[in-house]
């Protein structure tokens, strides 16, 4: 019986608290039928947050959006990431127990907002910090961390995160056996891949 009940339990538990529900309401007020935030997702500053469509937010996420937080259209954010538009462990750490009620902006207190280029995908563990600018079609292997510009359909692993490699040159390949995708593709992209594209 207590095996049912913690069955039961864990049952009600996804079906009231994890459930994936399609539509969010933007910020400027559209509504966005195809994106879906899991309810485990923590989104401080809110206000801050710009919300393309058919974007995906998995579950245990942190979304800091007090700085401007731009993610856009078909971005994939999985689970446990961090997104991160402020820091402020230098101040505090300068400052000490004068932070709280230091009056000024605070010396090493970092704010700057981010951008999540259009279909992106972000892995988990991963963390993007404060000012960090993704391009468009990146791949963000799990357990990276994110600071500064990522040039378009870079695939990017590692802490700090590097470029090691190019989305385009398995975009290229499936794209050449499902020719039929094409248009889908070059709609977001803005052109198709060649067979051995080259970053700027």
């Amino acid at each position: 019986m207590r095996a049912f009940l913690n069955r039961l339990r864990r049952w009600l538990w996804r079906q009231l608290f994890f459930r994936m529900v399609f539509g969010e309401q933007g910020r400027a007020g559209p509504y966005l039928p195809q994106t879906r935030i899991a309810p485990s997702t923590c989104i401080e500053g809110e206000a801050g947050l710009e919300l393309a469509d058919h974007v995906f937010i998995g579950q245990f996420n942190f979304l800091d959006a007090t700085a401007g937080l731009r993610i856009g259209e078909g971005v994939q954010i999985t689970n446990f990431v961090s997104i991160v538009t402020h820091s402020s462990h230098r101040s505090i750490r300068l400052l000490g127990r004068a932070y709280a009620s230091y009056e000024y902006t605070a010396p090493g207190y970092v704010r700057s907002p981010i951008v999540i280029g259009a279909y992106s995908f972000i892995g988990p563990h991963s963390v993007v910090e404060a000012g960090s600018h993704i391009g468009k079609g990146v791949v963000v292997c799990a357990h990276s961390r994110i600071r500064g510009h990522v040039p378009d359909f870079a695939i990017l692993a590692g802490s700090p995160a590097r470029v090691i490699g190019d989305v385009r040159l398995g975009d290229a390949q499936l794209l050449e056996r499902h020719p039929e995708l094409a248009s889908h593709y070059a709609a977001w992209a803005g052109e198709l891949p060649l067979a051995e594209p080259m970053h700027e």
